[in-house]
C-alpha cells in the first residue's frame, strides 16, 4: 500500500497563550515538527524559557506568538476609548447605535466620588437622552413613512437605529460600557504598562487588574485549561513611568516656549509634510497642547535645529536601551488634523492602519447638533442639557471632569496615513449606512486629497453627506 500522504497544513486547538508562545518559539528553533514542540513544552517550564528569551534577552516577536483574550465589564466610554487605543488591537466595544443606554446609569471616577455637579449634569444628560430618542423616532416616524415593501420590525428597527444616532451626542464618557479585546502578549504588556501610567485613576486601577486578571485562573472556560493565560507577563508590567514623566515635560515646555496661537484651520485640514524632523516635532506637540498641526508644523519648520533637538530629547528623556521610539515618531506621508465631535472620533478611531493622536479632551471647541433636534423641536432640550454639563466640566477638576464631556463635544485629532489608508476611510465611512457625522468628517477628507492632490483625489468614491437613505441599515 502507498504511503499516507504526510499533512502540510494543522491547525492547533487553543492553547495557554504562554504556552502557544512557547511551542511556536521553539518550533522555529528547532528541527522538531509542531506536534513534537507541543509535547516538549508539555514537560518543559515556558515561564522560565519566556523570562529568558523575550524579558532579558529582548526577543520581542516571541511575544506576538501568544495571543490573549480579555474582556472589560462595566467600564467607562472614557476607560474604552483608552484601552482600544492600539495599533496593533483587536476587539469590540457596546455599540451606542443599537442599545438603550437611558437606564444604564453612569460611572463616576474615584476623583469625583460624591460630587454633586458631576451628579446633577450626567442625570440630566441620560434624561435629555431618553426624551431626545423618543421625540427623535417619533418625529422620523412621521417623515418617513414604512414602504409597502418593508417589513414592520425592520422599519422600526432601522428608524430606531437612526433616533439613537442622534441621541448619542447626549451620551457622555462617563456612561458604563463593555469591551472585549484579542492582542498578543507584546501589546499586552505596553497596553498594561501605559494604562498603569495613566492620568486616571480608572485606567490605573484596570491595568493592575489586568495584570492580576493574566497571573489567575481565567474568568471563563471553554472546555480548555484553566491555567493562567499569562503568568510570567503579569511580573513585567510596571507603569511606563518614560511615557508619564515626557507627557509632563513637554506640556511644560509647550506652555513656556511656544508663541501665541494665531490659527484656525478647516474642520478637516490636509498637510504632506516634507520637512521630517519638523513633522516629529509637531506631532510631539500636537498631544500636549490645543494648537492645529498645520501651526505647529510651521513653527518648528521655521525653528533652528537646536530647538527641534531640544524638544526631541525631551520626548525621549528617560527612554530605555529596549524601548522603542514613541508613538509621535511614527509618520505617514498625509497628515489629517481633524476637528470632529467625541462620538464621531470613536468610530474612526477603530481604523488602525494609521497613526493616531489626539489633544486634551475639552469643552472649548463647542458641540455639534444633529439637525433632526431643531426638526423636531427638541433644541431647548439638548442644549440645556449640553451647557450644563459644559458649565460642570469647567468647574470640576481636571481630567476627571472629562468624565462629564458629552459624545457631541468637539476635539482635535491627527491621523497620519498614506493615500491607500486615506481612500479606504473616506470611501467607507462615507456610505449611506453610515453615522451622519463621521460621514460629513470622510466626505471633507476626500475633499482636502482633491484639492492636495487632484491626480489621486479623483480615485476616492466618497459619497457625499446629501445623498441619504435612512431606512437602510
Amino acid at each position: 500500500m502507498p504511503a499516507p500522504t504526510q499533512r502540510r497544513v494543522l491547525t492547533i486547538s487553543p492553547m495557554p497563550p504562554e504556552k502557544s508562545a512557547y511551542a511556536l518559539a521553539r518550533y522555529s528553533r528547532s528541527a522538531d515538527s509542531i506536534t513534537q514542540s507541543i509535547e516538549w513544552v508539555r514537560t518543559h517550564d515556558s515561564q522560565k524559557f519566556l523570562e529568558s528569551f523575550y524579558f532579558q534577552y529582548g526577543h520581542a516577536s516571541i511575544a506576538d506568538l501568544g495571543h490573549v483574550t480579555m474582556c472589560f465589564e462595566g467600564i467607562s466610554e472614557l476607560a474604552a476609548t483608552e484601552i482600544e487605543d492600539e495599533q496593533l488591537w483587536d476587539g469590540q466595544a457596546k455599540s451606542s447605535r443599537y442599545q438603550d443606554f437611558s437606564k444604564s446609569g453612569f460611572i463616576t471616577p474615584p476623583e469625583l466620588e460624591g460630587n454633586a455637579a458631576y451628579q446633577a449634569a450626567g442625570e440630566k444628560l441620560l434624561a435629555a437622552y431618553g426624551e431626545v430618542h423618543k421625540q427623535a423616532l417619533a418625529h422620523l416616524m412621521e417623515q418617513l413613512p414604512r414602504p409597502e415593501a418593508m417589513k414592520a420590525d425592520a422599519y422600526q428597527r432601522n428608524l430606531a437605529a437612526r433616533a439613537f444616532d442622534v441621541a448619542r451626542y447626549l451620551l457622555f464618557f462617563g456612561i458604563p460600557t463593555n469591551v472585549g479585546q484579542v492582542t498578543s502578549i507584546r501589546t499586552l504588556e505596553k497596553q498594561i504598562r501605559r494604562l498603569k501610567s495613566s492620568e486616571y485613576a480608572e485606567l490605573r486601577s484596570l491595568g493592575v487588574e489586568m495584570g492580576e486578571a493574566c497571573a489567575a485562573e481565567p474568568g471563563c472556560v471553554w472546555g480548555g485549561s484553566t491555567e493562567a493565560v499569562a503568568p510570567t507577563l503579569a511580573k513585567y508590567t510596571d507603569p511606563d513611568a518614560q511615557f508619564a514623566a515626557a507627557r509632563d515635560v513637554l506640556t511644560a515646555w509647550a506652555a513656556g516656549n511656544l508663541p501665541k496661537s494665531t490659527m484656525t484651520p478647516d474642520a478637516v485640514d490636509l498637510m504632506k509634510p516634507a520637512n521630517v524632523a519638523a513633522d516629529i516635532v509637531a506631532t510631539i506637540l500636537y498631544p500636549v497642547t490645543d494648537r492645529p498641526f498645520r501651526e505647529l508644523y510651521e513653527w518648528a519648520a521655521a525653528a533652528s535645529a537646536a530647538v527641534r533637538n531640544e524638544v526631541i530629547d525631551l520626548a525621549l528623556g528617560g527612554r530605555a536601551r529596549r524601548d522603542d521610539l514613541p508613538r509621535t515618531f511614527r509618520g505617514g506621508l498625509y497628515a489629517y488634523d481633524i476637528v470632529m465631535d467625541i462620538g464621531a472620533y470613536r468610530d474612526l478611531h477603530r481604523h488602525r492602519r494609521c497613526q493616531q493622536y489626539r489633544q486634551t479632551y475639552s469643552a472649548h471647541l463647542g458641540y455639534e447638533t444633529p439637525k433632526v433636534i431643531g426638526e423636531a423641536g427638541l433644541t431647548a432640550v439638548y442644549d440645556a442639557a449640553m451647557q450644563q454639563a459644559i458649565d460642570a466640566i469647567h468647574a470640576l477638576p481636571q481630567p476627571a471632569s472629562q468624565y462629564l464631556l458629552p459624545f457631541g463635544a468637539r476635539s482635535r485629532f491627527l491621523f497620519k496615513m498614506d493615500f491607500a489608508e486615506a481612500e479606504y476611510i473616506a470611501r467607507v465611512r462615507s456610505g449611506v449606512k453610515g453615522h451622519f457625522s463621521y460621514r460629513d468628517v470622510a466626505w471633507k477628507m476626500k475633499l482636502a486629497m482633491d484639492q492636495l492632490e487632484p491626480e489621486l483625489g479623483r480615485l476616492i468614491e466618497a459619497t457625499p453627506p446629501w445623498i441619504e437613505d435612512p431606512l437602510t441599515r
